[in-house]
């Protein structure tokens, strides 16, 4: 969020979207989980996008209206950015598909962002950062399908795509911490608590390491990056790297992804891995080629 330059891997999990018309002028928006099951509709009516009903099928994270408030809010700004966007006399049957399980955490807003930026036919940073904020990394992956170097430049978003194949990648594993991060609580946090006067020396580090880590030719020498970078954030946000307070005894290195606290985790190791995380609680431990495109 700051400009530093980022290393970013899209997953082979991901989210569909499809519009089909229908006469009625509603939009009508189902989301579906992997196994298929509805979680979550609403609908509106058009042109005015007014919430005339909407359905949760939880309240552990919020509730129906929240969720449809926020929906609006991304529909509403995606009008304002393309008035011609839902200014239509009939309506919209919209469908989306999660292809991963919900509480996973794999950027299911960001790429909601992007499929409506898509069919609104606007740009899809702007209307993350006018509607839900972030770095957008997470929308630079929904656009590429190979490994990417991400930074903010003046206010913009530069994305290069690169090569990332290391000879050890069956050393990788990423591990779910049984708790999905709310990236919006994140992202204040960071803003809240980051020590400002580390902030510009701190950013020049993290690009140099997220560069090294490209290049890293070697298990160690990635380890070694990755206890750095874990260090320098973990002092800009005053939070303990994860592998100190949840696996001091880990024989190998661990990184924390996206919003420090939750979703999954960068494990190295061997193929003792998978079992340490198990016998800790941890089940969801997915190997490189399991989830990286």
């Amino acid at each position: 969020m700051d400009g530093a330059k980022s290393l970013a891997l899209p997953t082979k999990f991901g989210q569909d979207l499809t519009v089909n018309p229908i006469p009625e002028p509603q939009l009508v928006w189902g989301s579906f989980t992997h196994t298929g099951a509805c979680w979550f509709e609403a609908v509106f009516e058009l042109p005015k996008l007014r919430l005339i009903h909407c359905y949760f099928d939880t309240d552990r994270e919020g509730n129906s209206e929240m969720i449809a408030e926020t929906l609006l809010e991304i529909l509403q700004e995606a009008k304002r950015m393309n008035p011609s966007f839902l200014e239509t006399q009939q309506g919209f049957l919209v469908k989306t598909t999660l292809n991963f399980p919900r509480n996973w955490g794999l950027g299911s807003s960001s790429t909601l962002i992007n499929s409506i930026a898509s069919w609104a036919a606007v740009d899809a940073f702007q209307l993350l950062w006018n509607s839900f904020k972030g770095s957008g990394y997470d929308v630079a992956c929904a656009q590429n399908n190979s490994p990417i170097l991400y930074q903010i430049q003046d206010q913009k978003p530069v994305v290069i795509p690169v090569e990332f194949n290391p000879s050890f990648k069956d050393k990788l594993f990423f591990v779910y911490l049984n708790q999905k991060q709310d990236s919006k609580e994140g992202i204040a946090t960071y803003k809240k608590t980051k020590v400002l006067g580390q902030t510009t020396e701190a950013l020049t580090r993290i690009s140099a390491l997220s560069e090294a880590f490209l290049k890293a030719d070697s298990l160690e020498a990635l380890n070694a990056i990755i206890v750095e970078h874990e260090k320098i954030v973990g002092a800009m946000i005053q939070l303990k790297p994860v592998k100190e307070v949840l696996f001091p005894d880990y024989f190998g290195e661990i990184k924390s992804l996206g919003a420090w606290g939750g979703d999954f985790v960068l494990a190295t190791g061997n193929e003792d891995t998978p079992s340490y995380f198990e016998k800790k609680g941890y089940a969801t431990v997915l190997r490189y080629h399991q989830i990286i495109l």
